[in-house]
């Protein structure tokens, strides 16, 4: 593939899209039948008026009682080769990988091969603090290890193989975020730690390990660890979307991640498994409701439960640079619904999340809780959302939210931006999909945090602290220009204007904003450069900070510019 080749958006087409799955389409519709075919009809028909020749993929498949109501791909698995997706694509699928990690140690704990209360030093022996952390705080999100994909040494190296050796040495002597058990934080170490555990208590590869108990057993023959020596048939490419443009995205090496994200699979493929986990052929009774429990934050293992308009639901996203995925079930009405999609960033109404939650809308609206029905609140003055205007932290990503011609815009990192519309003066919502947001003020009115809510879940993000900025001359701007070794990646900074943008790899492009004169801050994650300066004005490098932590980053001399020969 040509590095820098790159698609523009249909927007035209987009659009449609976002009409035909928006709220609007699923309020719309009369209950279904019982056999759901007109509604499935419906969704074919409408899907046939979108014109996705140019757009990366969208898998989806429905099913009911072990049925399937509805199967379908659009778009393209590789735009480049104009290769379209088909049900039998594969896709990465993330996190979703976490659910079998899980079901992987839960087939362990029935097998008495080991216990959800073992310490992690009964299986890591030098670990430090191991003897403080347990297999089930591993499993829900609440270890207190720092997450691996959270520190900056992350990045520089992420499209290279490595081994799970290297991995946990990266984030084993890291102090941890906070006592073991005592809050929730999603976290990527974890769940690579219990593939670790898998291996070494079954005495097989994970991926080896996952294959003859899970995925031969289940006939799941499109589903495995993925890796680029593979040579996958029937592959989807991964795509970032840049300035109204689909790019190639950053392509990780999947050993980077193992047991948190490295699974790849299709839409039959997960309809397979979620058929097989919540009909009780994967696990005991037993380990099968430990899974389901809600512990902090709604977690399970590897599952997120929560309810749609009053109906339960089990599941998981996934998402990594390029591919972002869903797997959803309804288990009081045995609905499964699958969406995997070949682009992240991407636009936002083609998020397998939205598009799972507007389908199961589709096929169970007549059996759900009537839809709250937001309206905006016109009397909110600009004056008021202009307190809501900052960062927060959701963990792994960042909120930030503006204010635009007295309108509140949110964006969290990696996504596109979009309107938030008052419902009072300190509850807001999205339009585009099923969340709002309440911004909670001190008694001095100035906003300390925001509390979330989305799919039944809610949690408290807190505000970040705000950065001065200045502005600088651009004579003094053009001097960070250039190249800056991350090691497997470089560092892109030019100037735009009166402003700097940085771009690491193939990451999207971000602005970095000048605290002083010589020390940048982004926004969209929270992390800051600063600049080694001279006496004489030349840069040399800088020294980064993410997550509490610093690295230094050399800057690469220009090439010298050759003086054209006399004639």
């Amino acid at each position: 593939m040509t590095p820098n080749r790159f698609f523009r958006v249909g927007r035209t087409s987009w659009t449609l899209l976002a009409l035909l799955l928006g709220a609007g389409w699923a309020a719309a519709q009369a209950p279904a039948p019982p056999d759901h075919s007109g509604v499935a009809d419906e969704l074919a028909r409408r899907l046939d008026q979108v014109d996705a020749s140019q757009t990366p993929a969208l898998a989806l498949l429905v099913a009911r009682d072990g049925q399937v109501l509805f199967r379908r791909a659009i778009g393209l698995a590789d735009l480049e080769q104009q290769i379209a997706a088909t049900p039998k694509t594969k896709f990465r699928i993330g996190s979703i990988t976490k659910q079998f990690t899980a079901a992987a140690i839960l087939r362990l704990a029935a097998e008495k091969k080991l216990s959800l209360d073992d310490t992690l030093d009964a299986h890591l022996p030098d670990y430090p603090r191991g003897d403080d952390i347990t297999i089930h705080q591993l499993l829900n999100h609440t270890s207190g290890i720092p997450s691996f994909t959270e520190l900056p040494g992350f990045w520089e190296k992420v499209t290279e193989p490595t081994t799970e050796a290297e991995v946990i040495a990266s984030f084993r002597d890291q102090p941890l975020s906070f006592e073991p058990g005592s809050k929730y934080h999603y976290n990527n170490s974890g769940y690579f730690l219990l593939g670790h555990i898998v291996g070494k208590v079954s005495g097989k590869p994970f991926g080896e390990y996952l294959q003859e108990t899970f995925f031969g057993p289940l006939g799941m023959k499109d589903t495995g660890m993925h890796s680029p020596d593979l040579n996958l048939q029937h592959e989807a490419l991964g795509y970032s979307l840049e300035d109204d443009a689909f790019k190639p995205a950053l392509n990780w090496h999947m050993s980077q991640v193992d047991g948190a994200g490295a699974l790849y699979s299709t839409v039959d493929d997960l309809m397979l498994w979620n058929e097989a986990l919540f009909n009780g052929k994967v696990l005991p009774p037993e380990q099968l409701k430990a899974a389901f429990t809600p512990y902090q934050n709604g977690y399970g293992y590897g599952l997120l439960i929560g309810e749609h308009r009053g109906l339960r639901t089990i599941g998981h996203d996934g998402g990594l640079n390029g591919f972002v995925s869903s797997l959803v079930r309804y288990p009081d009405q045995q609905l499964t619904i699958v969406a995997l999609h070949n682009a992240f960033p991407s636009v936002p109404e083609m998020t397998p999340t939205v598009v799972s939650r507007v389908v199961g809308e589709l096929f169970l609206d007549g059996e759900m809780a009537p839809r709250e029905v937001h309206e905006v609140d016109t009397n909110v003055t600009p004056e008021t959302l202009a307190r809501y205007v900052g960062r927060y932290d959701y963990g792994a990503a960042v909120l930030v939210v503006t204010l635009e011609d007295g309108q509140l815009f949110a964006q969290l990192t990696g996504q596109g931006k979009a309107e938030i519309f008052p419902k009072s003066e300190t509850e807001l919502f999205w339009k585009i999909v099923d969340a709002s947001v309440e911004f909670q003020v001190d008694a001095e009115g100035r906003c300390t945090a925001a509390k979330h809510t989305q799919n039944g879940q809610t949690f408290t993000a807190k505000r970040l602290p705000d950065h001065a900025t200045v502005q600088l001359p651009v004579e003094t701007l053009d001097r960070y220009v250039g190249t800056y070794d991350y090691g497997a990646a470089k560092m892109i900074i030019r100037r735009d204007g009166e402003r700097l943008l940085a771009k690491l790899g193939n990451q999207p492009e971000f602005p970095i904003l000048p605290e002083n004169e010589t020390t940048f801050h982004w926004q969209v994650v929270e992390a800051s450069i600063q600049f080694t300066v001279d006496d004489e004005g030349t840069v040399s490098g800088a020294m980064h900070t993410q997550g509490g932590r610093q690295f230094p980053v050399n800057k690469i001399p220009a090439a010298p510019v050759k003086e054209e020969e006399a004639p």
